[in-house]
């Protein structure tokens, strides 16, 4: 981690703040004073803010049931964000893990633990996403067989994977994916001439959405939960 960010993350300081303090050569890391923001530092180290000990970050990582007309990101000049219904310290060293549309509810996992969230959204990774999807017209035999082959989407040159479907009822289907293209889910039923009225994440990988959260709720990931990517 940035010396910079891991004062950030253990103090009160703001960025430009804390690297003003590195530069007037108030920090060391492991005895040895460090003059560069940039610096990377080891989260086992010792480091030293005027002769005191800062204590190691702790990762966050947290499921939340994304609610309509809330923006994915971690900030927006217009639009309430994801960042925005939480109410923890340090809320903005949060980022999201897997994204949602606007128009889309379900689980979203948020977390400042880096590499956790890359195992979650590297697409080498084949992480599979189920959705709770309706529909505007029945979905045929055919046409499901097709989504299960993989779509050619349009504008692209390679077709989705195969995907899964289990059928709820006439109109709504739970459809696992393992792909996290633009607009995906939409996509591929908008090549097949139907249309998404309304789109929720299940879960992500073996995380399934607590269904006691209300939407706009969160909470703490519990250790196996965690462990689970």
């Amino acid at each position: 981690m940035r010396l910079d960010r891991y004062l950030c993350q253990t103090t009160d300081l703001t960025r430009s703040q804390a690297r003003s303090i590195i530069r007037g050569g108030r920090v060391s890391v492991g005895g040895a004073p460090v003059t560069q923001p940039a610096s990377q530092v080891d989260m086992q180290a010792e480091v030293v803010l005027d002769d005191s000990l800062l204590s190691p970050p702790l990762p966050r990582y947290f499921m939340l049931n994304k609610p309509l007309g809330v923006v994915c990101a971690t900030r927006d000049p217009s639009q309430r964000t994801v960042l925005d219904l939480f109410d923890v310290p340090k809320r903005n060293a949060l980022h999201i893990a897997g994204r949602l549309d606007i128009d889309s509810t379900g689980l979203v996992l948020v977390t400042d633990d880096g590499q956790w969230s890359h195992r979650i959204t590297a697409p080498s990774n084949h992480c599979p996403k189920t959705y709770h999807v309706i529909l505007a017209e029945p979905l045929t035999v055919e046409q499901a067989s097709s989504v299960g082959a993989g779509l050619l989407l349009k504008g692209e040159s390679r077709p989705t994977k195969p995907a899964t479907i289990e059928r709820v009822s006439e109109l709504e289907l739970h459809l696992t994916i393992t792909e996290g293209r633009y607009h995906q889910v939409k996509r591929m039923f908008a090549a097949l001439g139907n249309r998404v009225m309304a789109l929720h994440r299940l879960s992500i990988g073996g995380l399934s959405l607590d269904q006691s959260l209300v939407p706009g709720g969160y909470r703490s990931l519990k250790r196996q939960e965690i462990e689970l990517f």
